[in-house]
């Protein structure tokens, strides 16, 4: 059995979507993969990073989390003006949001119906459709 480097799936990842293995961007792209698919804020990854020891700014961590956006290595998540979210997992999907935890949950593409929607203005296509379905607590005082 051959043993695979530790960064060889994060290089390789990054290689395919054209973007440059950098220290900073293989070391966040290990924490982001390697453990399935998540759910991540900025700052939660900083902390995460700061914890794993990898030296990076806050800065930096956003601007390596929307590059990998751009390149389709994740898919980023906006729950209202103040709460963003990055998504490993890029399939088509939705999601819950659970408020008191600030938590989100996948629902899977297939479980949505979505019934119709408008034509879109002359000379965009829709991409796509995000749901987010909002959760509460069913007894909460």
């Amino acid at each position: 059995m051959t043993q695979e480097r530790p960064y060889a799936q994060t290089l390789t990842r990054l290689r395919e979507a054209g973007l440059r293995p950098t220290r900073q961007r293989l070391a966040l792209g290990r924490l982001l993969f390697d453990g399935g698919d998540r759910h991540v804020t900025a700052e939660a990854l900083h902390e995460e990073a700061q914890r794993a020891g990898v030296s990076v700014s806050l800065a930096t961590v956003y601007n390596t989390l929307h590059q990998f956006t751009g390149v389709g290595l994740l898919r980023e998540v906006v729950v209202d003006s103040a709460r963003t979210y990055f998504d490993t997992n890029t399939d088509d999907h939705h999601h819950f949001f659970i408020e008191k935890d600030g938590a989100l949950m996948d629902i899977a593409g297939h479980e949505v119906a979505i019934g119709s929607l408008p034509d879109a203005p002359e000379g965009m296509d829709v991409a796509r459709v995000d749901v987010i379905v909002r959760l509460q607590d069913r007894n909460r005082d």
